[in-house]
């Protein structure tokens, strides 16, 4: 028997969580759907993800804080603006408690958008 949850969509992933936690990634959905408005939802990774022309970006909420994981350009791009919040390579955490830097995140949802565009148009160049 697998005890492991495994989510349909979006809506099903948050509402797991409280409604304090629920808010914040309610907000963080809409932050990144404004950000990347023809970005389509699915879960990968058991994780909210967003993708356009490949994944943009994931999200997670866990006991202390929210995973965003914008890929490791997407971090690497905004480093001195992420230097505040621990992460990794391809991700940063937002403590829970204190408020998402939300501009911040549409920024690099942008730019992830941007850069994904500019792949796709490549691989069709170099189709031709």
């Amino acid at each position: 028997m697998d005890d492991k949850i495994t989510f349909n969509s979006i809506d099903d992933y948050i509402a797991q969580f409280t409604p304090e936690v629920q808010e914040i990634l309610k907000t963080l959905r809409k932050v990144i759907q404004d950000s990347a408005p023809d970005a389509k939802e699915k879960i990968s990774y058991q994780m909210p993800t967003f993708e356009l022309n490949g994944n943009l970006v994931h999200f997670a909420a866990f006991k202390n804080h929210i995973g965003f994981y914008p890929a490791p350009r997407g971090i690497e791009a905004f480093k001195e603006e992420l230097s505040e919040y621990k992460g990794a390579k391809g991700s940063v955490q937002f403590p829970i408690g204190k408020p998402l830097p939300y501009e911040l995140i549409s920024k690099i949802v942008k730019f992830r958008v941007a850069e994904n565009i500019k792949k796709a148009e490549e691989k069709i160049k170099k189709k031709k």
